[in-house]
């Protein structure tokens, strides 16, 4: 499904990742852990096509198809998805206008609006969001809790193949951990891909993952 081949990445002129080599296949979910500053997010962001991570050697491929110079917004229409660490705030713009807007630009599947307003509330209510989360600005003025439960009510939305959770359970309570701990099994089948980053035991021991990649120096092992 994804496939990663002797990636050397910088940011800033600098040396981040060295040599990484990791094959994602389809109907598993894996985990990258590591301490901060290792290097997890480049990758994540070098995936997605970040135009800060520079890659300097190194090829990405999708289904065999080399995706290493597409931008970010073409590799979403190949079916990549990736979670913000610290999702941004967009005053004056609604989360479902957000999410039909984005749905509905990389689905053949458009959506009306009354549609969309009846998927997005079926998925906010699997997560237990709060009623008026939908319609509030983007993050604007969200916990840190419901900032990322609305990053994951984003995963299930656009439903994409490949998806990336760069750090979602950082910073968050029991109460929040185990929704999304919930969707993410729930939202995981034989048709996606999903690999999840964090240093968190407790989110690795509650996904039991298909393989544990370890991030230490810009460098990957095997678990």
């Amino acid at each position: 499904m994804l496939n990663i081949k002797n990636l050397h990445v910088e940011v800033n002129g600098k040396e981040i990742l060295n040599e990484i080599n990791i094959n994602l296949e389809k109907g598993k979910l894996y985990v990258l852990k590591g301490k901060n500053g290792s290097g997890k997010s480049t990758l994540a962001n070098a995936i997605m096509g970040n135009p800060k991570c520079k890659i300097v050697n190194g090829k990405i491929f999708l289904e065999r198809e080399d995706i290493t110079n597409l931008s970010v917004s073409e590799r979403a229409k190949k079916g990549l998805f990736m979670s913000f660490q610290s999702p941004p705030e967009v005053p004056g713009v609604p989360v479902n206008v957000f999410l039909r807007q984005a749905h509905n630009s990389l689905s053949e599947n458009k959506k009306s609006f009354l549609e969309f307003q009846n998927l997005i509330e079926k998925e906010a209510n699997l997560l237990d969001l709060n009623k008026n989360l939908p319609s509030r600005y983007l993050n604007d003025g969200f916990s840190g809790g419901e900032k990322k439960l609305i990053e994951v009510l984003q995963m299930s939305i656009l439903n994409q193949k490949i998806v990336i959770l760069d750090e979602v359970d950082s910073g968050l309570d029991k109460e929040y951990l185990k929704k999304i701990f919930g969707k993410i099994k729930s939202f995981m089948d034989k048709e996606k891909t999903i690999l999840v980053i964090t240093h968190y035991d407790e989110m690795i021991k509650s996904l039991k993952p298909d393989k544990i990649f370890t991030m230490k120096n810009g460098k990957i092992s095997e678990n």
